[in-house]
């Protein structure tokens, strides 16, 4: 294999695009395959379809020096990557129909001594059964090409620094894969390269996402709690913070965004009898987002008790989490999306966002005037300094107004 490889990253999302960028930045030719005709046309012009920072200038200098061009179908290539969704169906079933779908649309174009690298978030035994998809297809590549996995560990705002900082943990089907792959990514990750199988590796990402969102489930739970004994769960968590080998994580809506929402899910959906501290931590996490709408509801209806006119709901962010425009699995985006179906009148505020496909949204200081209740659902930088009406009622699941430090 040639000293710089030719790469085709098949995906253009929030982990796709940031990471071909960056492949692209270190002078390697990329090729991103996208299905959506809009999202090729946009990175060919040097410009981003997604929120993420410094991603628009690095992605107009590599498509500008000819390192990074998008196409709708695969190109032959030295090394494959594969980050495309991996959501559930119905009951929490895991659906891998993109990844075979992306699979499929390679298989026509590898070459003997090619690198696959799964990077989406899998159940464990998917990159196996990539293997078995290629192998049935082409019996010729056996024992020719190179399989791995390797999970991104990103943060949504800071992707472009920490997925080339952080440690990767590198899994291949054999042991041969994991060298081609283990050698691939030192091209541009600075973290350190930790070699394993490629069965450890999957259930290292979805363990460490499950790991967080059981700690979220604790927090989430003690502010329902707290709310409940009427104590200020901020002020609780601050002080219990104090304890050397205590670190409480700050509650919220609930849990959003594809990782911590979906991953755990993939657990226990195989290991079902043996997941029961995971299972229950969804369960709290799902049930923090429903108990918020019914904290707005009633309060909302004893607007209308006391005024005699239905209450303006300002729903104070949309997004998963805090300054990003991501709105997958967004708790925040369900609560106000749930309160205007059930017949409330709702404004939808996300500063992270110019237009909405199917709500219009309020500009953040217009919502302020117009609300008679303010709820805040994520903590966005922007409501920070907002100034409310001290009449007005306020729920802050998010902690705008309590920041724990």
């Amino acid at each position: 294999m040639k000293n710089k490889p030719t790469v085709v990253m098949m995906g253009l999302g929030y982990i796709g695009l940031p990471t071909a960028a960056l492949i692209a930045s270190k002078g390697i030719k990329v090729t991103g395959i996208d299905i959506n005709q809009h999202v090729v046309d946009t990175i060919n012009e040097g410009k981003i379809h997604i929120v993420e920072p410094d991603l628009d200038g690095l992605v107009h200098h590599v498509v500008k020096q000819g390192y990074l061009n998008a196409s709708i179908k695969p190109v032959e290539a030295d090394v494959y990557l594969i980050a495309v969704p991996t959501p559930f169906k119905d009951n929490h079933v895991p659906d891998l129909s993109y990844v075979e779908s992306a699979v499929k649309n390679i298989i026509p174009t590898l070459q003997k001594n090619a690198l696959v690298i799964l990077e989406s978030t899998s159940p464990v035994g998917t990159t196996h059964s990539i293997q078995k998809i290629i192998f049935e297809a082409r019996p010729d590549l056996k024992g020719e090409i190179f399989i791995a996995y390797c999970p991104e560990r990103v943060l949504p705002g800071n992707v472009i620094y920490e997925l080339e900082q952080n440690d990767r943990a590198i899994g291949g089907i054999d042991e041969a894969s994991t060298e081609k792959a283990i050698w691939f990514y030192k091209h541009f990750v600075k973290g350190e390269l930790h070699k394993t199988n490629s069965q450890t590796a999957e259930m290292c990402k979805l363990v460490e996402n499950s790991s967080r969102d059981v700690q979220i489930a604790f927090a989430n739970e003690l502010s329902m709690i707290c709310d409940k004994a009427n104590i200020n769960v901020w002020e609780l968590i601050r002080l219990a913070n104090k304890h050397p080998r205590v670190n409480i994580l700050q509650p919220g809506t609930g849990v959003g965004g594809h990782c911590i929402a979906v991953d755990p899910w993939f657990i226990v959906s195989e290991f079902p009898e043996e997941s029961k501290i995971i299972r229950s931590a969804r369960e709290i996490n799902n049930y923090k987002t429903e108990w918020a709408i019914e904290k707005v509801k009633n309060a909302a209806l004893q607007f209308k008790i006391d005024n005699g006119r239905d209450a303006i709901i300002a729903c104070m962010g949309l997004a998963f989490k805090p300054n990003i425009d991501d709105l997958r699995e967004s708790p925040a985006l369900h609560v106000a999306e749930q309160l205007q179906t059930d017949g409330f009148k709702v404004l939808f505020v996300e500063p992270n966002l110019n237009t909405h496909t199917k709500y219009q949204l309020t500009e953040m200081n217009k919502a302020n005037e117009k609300a008679d209740i303010i709820t805040y659902l994520v903590a966005h930088k922007e409501f920070k300094g907002l100034k409310l009406n001290a009449e007005i009622k306020v729920f802050d699941f998010c902690g705008v107004l309590n920041t724990i430090k």
